[in-house]
């Protein structure tokens, strides 16, 4: 699978002795050290700027880059970047090796066509001072590592992103001192400074198994022949399901007799957990169905999540919180290294919680409930309208005016709609709060927050889309505890007691810590293998036909 935004090298040579005698005016820009460019090895190996102005009027698609590509030369007093007395320099082929790959891979957007590549090779004994090709060689290599690391290490435009329901701010690339970088690290690959997060440098890698995975199997579709099989078992589907373990590499043997044993056992566990499956070592449907998803079906969702993770901030260095919707799991991070992990119930579709990030600023112990617009109109007048007070004592809920202070329902207007009523209800502190004893806040125009909950069975559920936008979270004490793990008056049996208090009261977080509501359905986990999960908002349905419309 191909995606192609762009073809920028395909005349390659074309045009390139005409570059000449093109002036233009020079911004006043802050120069830039230069000592490194010793005479001896850079002698002569400079071009005029006409060269620069005239390559831009020849080559309008690179237009948007028009300022760093003159920016970069000027700082550089219009030395060449990747030509020597040599040739092309070792750097330069890093860079066409990793665009080669990329090709290979599937990441074909911002890769250079392949018969360009061949004629940029076979022109390396003609890169020689004063050749006239030698410029437009030099600054067509200059144009498309700005474009590339535009698409490869940007992404789509903000615009798009937002349009796909993705609220994170983007990373920003100081691309000229980028580059500047990766051109005087002669020994290194272009991939090990890619500004990119780590996830994607592992999506990559695991994507590169599956294109060969791809490129040597047929993955037919494997059938069950009965409801459930264990170990002990034996059926002509067992061999089929080793098979095709044994490729994807969570069977570690080679064994293709029809018993389930206990490798076999051990093999689905590794793989259920990867994909986000009941962990039971037990091959029914479900497991079946996963298996028989096509290997080009995976290759597109690495793809459409590697996208993703170009829009976000390369790994964070200090203490941070992760929560990833479609894996119903939150992360927490001490500077910079994962601490501790649990599982979380998120939005259910149609009250679905939002991709975002804020800071969390407070914990709230044995917290009020303020009942939300939709489910007051929903539920809660509905409930009140026809039990009045006692609905009221059996959900352990009051009614406040404006000023705090609590009304009778028989005293006031119960007709209205929840978004039009003037009074707040709220669920009080206690075992019936639907927020539990305590809440974590990061005040965002979303009303999410993460908070405990009393339906603790939630969490045994392998699909946890349940809530009404918040994050209900499976540890709130371990968190509480961790957030206040600096502060010495904040004992665990002082936590214990103002989250059993029944009485509010509200902590701020000495030092605000990152919150990253984030979407990904796959990634690459602690044990390093590649997890996959479902589509719970139909995100990559939506980023699938933007991105790949462009193919």
């Amino acid at each position: 699978m191909t995606i192609r935004f762009y073809g920028a090298l395909m005349l390659l040579m074309i045009a390139f002795a005409s570059c000449m005698q093109q002036s233009g005016s020079h911004k006043k820009t802050k120069a830039r050290d230069t000592s490194h460019y010793t005479k001896q090895a850079y002698i002569d190996l400079t071009f005029d700027s006409s060269y620069v102005h005239k390559f831009l009027q020849d080559h309008p698609s690179y237009n948007a880059y028009d300022e760093y590509i003159l920016n970069f030369y000027r700082r550089r007093d219009f030395h060449y970047a990747w030509i020597n007395k040599d040739g092309l320099t070792e750097q330069a082929g890093n860079f066409i090796n990793m665009m080669k790959n990329d090709a290979a891979y599937g990441i074909g957007d911002s890769s250079l066509i392949p018969q360009a590549l061949d004629t940029l090779l076979q022109a390396d004994s003609t890169l020689k001072p004063g050749n006239p090709a030698t410029p437009g060689i030099e600054l067509l290599l200059t144009a498309q590592f700005f474009a590339y690391g535009n698409k490869v290490w940007g992404g789509l435009i903000t615009e798009s992103a937002k349009d796909l329901e993705w609220f994170i701010p983007r990373k920003k690339i100081d691309m000229e001192s980028l580059l500047d970088s990766m051109i005087r690290k002669p020994n290194n690959t272009f991939e090990e400074d890619e500004p990119v997060n780590r996830q994607y440098t592992l999506l990559k890698q695991q994507l590169k198994r599956l294109v060969n995975i791809a490129s040597k199997y047929q993955w037919d579709t494997t059938r069950m022949t009965q409801k459930a099989l264990k170990k002990g078992d034996s059926a002509l589907v067992i061999s089929q399901a080793k098979n095709k373990l044994q490729i994807l590499g969570d069977l570690s043997v080679n064994d293709s007799s029809n018993v389930f044993n206990a490798p076999l056992d051990t093999a689905l566990r590794s793989f259920q957990e990867r994909m986000g499956l009941k962990t039971d070592g037990v091959l029914n449907q479900n497991v079946l169905n996963a298996l028989n998803v096509p290997v080009q079906q995976r290759i597109q969702k690495v793809l459409l999540n590697m996208e993703r993770l170009r829009w976000v901030p390369i790994d964070p260095t200090s203490d941070h919180i992760v929560v990833n919707i479609p894996q119903f799991k939150m992360m927490v991070y001490d500077s910079g290294r994962l601490d501790w992990s649990c599982n979380v119930v998120v939005g259910k579709p149609g009250t679905s919680t939002v991709v975002f990030t804020k800071e969390l600023r407070y914990i709230v112990f044995s917290p009020y409930w303020n009942v939300p617009p939709g489910i007051l109109t929903n539920e809660v007048l509905p409930g009140l309208r026809k039990g009045g007070s006692s609905y009221l004592a059996r959900q352990n809920m009051e009614i406040v005016n404006s000023s705090g202070k609590v009304v009778s329902p028989g005293s006031i207007n119960l007709s209205q709609s929840g978004r039009g009523f003037p009074y707040t209800v709220r669920q009080k502190p206690g075992g019936k709060n639907s927020l539990g004893k305590v809440k974590f806040l990061f005040p965002n125009e979303y009303n999410i927050y993460l908070h405990d909950t009393p339906a603790r069975y939630l969490f045994g559920e392998d699909k946890r889309s349940f809530s009404h936008g918040c994050i209900r979270i499976e540890e709130p004490k371990h968190l509480a505890m961790w957030l206040l793990r600096d502060d010495p008056s904040w004992t665990e049996q002082k936590i214990d007691e103002a989250m059993n208090a029944g009485k509010e009261k509200y902590v701020t977080i000495k030092d605000k810590v990152p919150v990253y509501i984030v979407y990904f359905t796959a990634f690459v986990d602690e044990k390093n293998r590649l997890n996959f999960r479902d589509d719970v908002y139909n995100h990559d349905a939506k980023l699938a036909s933007t991105l790949f419309a462009h193919k």
